[in-house]
């Protein structure tokens, strides 16, 4: 069997952008591209924590260290700049893969300047 897995997730970003007739995308700071293993034109899923919007799109590169999110083409109605969102990107994998498989998780302050990385989430309390 064939496992659809979180690869890695940018938690909390701020959109920095939201530009309607640039063509699609989302540009992403070229340093947490690397950090988070998301590679340029990779599928990715952005949850709006600000508006509840979920939408997909593709990754471009960014400038480094610009702290950069643009939301791009028509994806731009599902953001504003202000906004956090979570990015997020997915492999697949098979069971034997999935059993010892880590997402990588990349956290950033307000500015979209790295914090800290993880490679699990804590267990949410009841």
């Amino acid at each position: 069997m064939q496992l659809n897995l979180l690869k890695a997730k940018i938690h909390r970003a701020t959109v920095t952008h939201a530009e309607l007739h640039y063509e699609g995308s989302c540009a992403i700071d070229g340093r947490l591209l690397d950090i988070s293993g998301i590679r340029e034109y990779e599928m990715v899923h952005i949850y709006n924590i600000n508006s509840g919007h979920r939408f997909s799109t593709y990754a471009i590169r960014g400038e480094e260290g610009s702290g950069v999110i643009s939301v791009n083409g028509a994806a731009a109605h599902k953001a504003q700049p202000g906004d956090l969102v979570i990015i997020c990107a997915y492999g697949i994998c098979d069971e034997a893969e999935a059993a010892k498989y880590k997402p990588t998780l990349v956290y950033v302050d307000r500015d979209n300047r790295l914090t800290h990385t993880n490679h699990s989430m804590p267990a949410q309390a009841a």
